[in-house]
């Protein structure tokens, strides 16, 4: 009787160590790893994916595109699906860590408009699905900013020191004293970089603190700035949020950013990987995701769904004279990134 309880009883350990074994691996086949900007996705899409195909999605995020880049560059570090800026995707394919994709397991690409494909940054979106795009623009209230604000100009307004919020990002920033003083903002003359710098370094006494980034969308909302730089995104959602408030991209043009999906190179789970991207790119989960970040969408369908007050907002989807003085970032060399580099730690340190 004794013998017999033992042998019961380790039966019943092997089959409790089998279970747990079993439910401990990880078979790739069942989960993908989705490395994201931010938090630029909504929790229910990712739900109903893992629900409708019973594949585990590990969002992991970050909050710099070249953190990103090297986390990815890491032999040590493996991803399914990456987000990938404009900028980013052609060191990103040049490098090989994203692969060519296989449309034929994405046909949603179908519903993404022309304008957004087929762009330099990846001709013929061999490696990447447009995902959500957006502007580098202004907010300003209006119960205090009366006179007509369609320029980067008023950022260089002195009667409104010490409430204008400027980012703490080089490019963006640079960027904008190289649209207002007409020049590209992938400038490469060191003559127009030293003259964006100049006309930052003349704007310092205007601004209070000096500079910020996510600080600006309750600084504007609180009163404690009138205008600000700010991503559209953030912007338009403000604006339907505060009646007082009104976001607009500037005549001059400005950033305009398309961030796209990708397959990692070095991807464990391809399948997966596809089955996501195909998804989030369908229109009905483009538009929930749409109106949960506040992004405009590549998808067509999507936005025909979206409310009027959305899909006709010149600020959100910009008419062509506006587009076309827009422009994506460009991947600079080293040596470019350097005098931009300077003159940024000059504006920074000046007092």
């Amino acid at each position: 009787m004794k013998k017999t309880f033992k042998l019961f009883s380790l039966l019943v350990c092997i089959l409790i160590v089998g279970v747990f074994f079993v439910g401990c691996s990880k078979n790739p086949s069942e989960e993908i790893n989705f490395f994201n900007y931010g938090e630029n996705i909504d929790e229910k899409t990712v739900k109903e994916f893992e629900k409708q195909y019973g594949i585990k999605v590990n969002v992991e995020t970050f909050d710099d595109m070249e953190t990103m880049y090297q986390k990815v560059n890491s032999s040590g570090v493996t991803y399914d699906v990456i987000l990938v800026s404009d900028a980013l995707m052609p060191r990103m394919i040049k490098k090989n860590l994203v692969q060519e994709l296989n449309k034929d397991n994405i046909p949603n690409i179908s519903q993404i408009d022309e304008d957004y494909l087929n762009l330099d940054l990846d001709r013929g979106n061999k490696y990447s699905v447009p995902y959500m795009f957006g502007t580098v623009g202004l907010i300003y209230n209006k119960d205090v900013v009366t006179e007509k604000v369609d320029s980067w100009d008023i950022l260089w307004n002195d009667k409104y020191k010490d409430k204008i919020f400027m980012f703490d990002t080089y490019r963006d920033t640079i960027g904008v004293a190289l649209k207002k003083l007409g020049y590209s903002l992938n400038s490469t003359n060191p003559k127009e970089i030293e003259e964006a710098k100049e006309l930052l370094l003349s704007q310092r006494q205007l601004v209070d603190p000096i500079y910020g980034v996510d600080n600006g969308t309750t600084m504007i909302s609180s009163g404690e700035s009138d205008i600000n730089m700010i991503w559209s995104g953030e912007g338009l959602n403000l604006q339907d949020e505060y009646p007082n408030l009104e976001y607009v991209v500037p005549k001059e043009g400005a950033n305009f950013w398309i961030d796209s999906l990708c397959i990692a190179a070095n991807a464990k789970n391809v399948s997966g990987a596809e089955k996501f991207i195909n998804f989030v790119s369908d229109k009905e989960s483009a538009l929930r995701i749409a109106d949960e970040i506040g992004y405009t969408t590549p998808n067509k369908k999507a936005r025909l769904e979206q409310p009027e007050k959305v899909r006709n907002n010149p600020n959100a989807y910009m008419h062509k004279e506006i587009m076309d003085r827009c422009e994506i970032y460009a991947d600079f060399p080293m040596d470019v990134k350097k005098i931009y580099d300077d003159a940024w730690i000059n504006i920074k340190s000046n007092n």
